[in-house]
């Protein structure tokens, strides 16, 4: 089943989160993930609707976990083709100080990417990749 490939999901409407995606899709050149924004109908069926309303992250399911802020953004680099991979020892840091970092940047990301009126929209050759928003 497709759903049972690691899923991030993100802030649809976010400029900083949808070129984040953007950025992962084009170093993850196996399929290795799966994506939905955190507006949909998966977001729903994955994550309880009280995270879902307190989150400005990215959040990454894997094998029944989930995982967010540095955490996530941390883990999906591990999995990244290229260099990427190396970002993965910045876990030994205390997760207070790596999502106080990430927590920096959320708080600000409107203001600095800006905001979309609507979720991406994925092209024809990579809509496989996105889980249908039932």
């Amino acid at each position: 089943m497709e759903e049972e490939k690691p899923i991030i999901f993100f802030d649809g409407v976010c400029n900083l989160c949808n070129g984040a995606i953007n950025f992962i899709i084009d170093r993850d050149k196996k399929g290795y993930f799966k994506f939905a924004p955190l507006q949909s109908e998966v977001a729903k069926k994955y994550i309880p609707q009280s995270v879902i309303e307190k989150t400005d992250s990215i959040l990454y399911w894997d094998a029944g976990n989930l995982y967010s802020k540095s955490s996530a953004a941390l883990r999906i680099a591990k999995k990244l083709d290229g260099f990427w991979k190396v970002f993965y020892v910045f876990i030994i840091i205390p997760k207070f100080i790596r999502d106080f970092v990430y927590d920096f940047i959320a708080r600000n990301r409107y203001k600095w990417f800006g905001k979309r009126d609507s979720c991406r929209m994925p092209t024809k050759d990579i809509k496989n990749r996105f889980l249908e928003m039932d």
